[in-house]
């Protein structure tokens, strides 16, 4: 399974609609789960996040001091994550970031960029990458 654990709701309708649409897309290829946590401070950001996550997972943390990954690399990460753990977890923070606690608990620490993103658009930017990753790992042709 691959989870997704995002600090805030969705509010607008069009970022709801494409992150639905890459639900479905990703559902095709394999079982993904998104879970929303409200924003709080970072203490009762991470409570909530550790009650989400399990030993036994694979666990992403998006962080701008992380390593970025090309899309074929991370293809790969995914691939060959997945022979060893039944779930893969990323975790995208608030605005506050992640408490050290949660970045000590991650397996990897991923960058998407520099830039700051609006968590809304980020969580759609993560959805195109692992669906752009299922493509890769399945040989199947997807726009660049």
């Amino acid at each position: 399974m691959i989870k997704i654990i995002c600090i805030g709701k969705l509010k607008e309708a069009y970022l709801k609609e494409a992150v639905d649409d890459y639900i479905a897309r990703i559902n095709k290829y394999h079982k993904i789960q998104i879970i929303e946590l409200p924003d709080s401070n970072i203490e009762e950001e991470k409570e909530k996040i550790l009650k989400n996550i399990t030993s036994k997972e694979y666990i992403i943390s998006l962080e701008i001091e992380g390593t970025p990954l090309d899309s074929k690399q991370l293809s790969d990460k995914i691939n060959n994550t997945l022979i060893h753990y039944s779930t893969i977890t990323f975790i995208i923070g608030s605005s506050t970031g992640l408490s050290d606690e949660i970045k000590q608990r991650s397996n990897y620490h991923l960058s998407f960029s520099n830039l700051t993103f609006p968590h809304g658009l980020f969580r759609l930017i993560l959805l195109e990458q692992i669906y752009r990753s299922f493509k890769i790992i399945n040989n199947e042709t997807y726009h660049k």
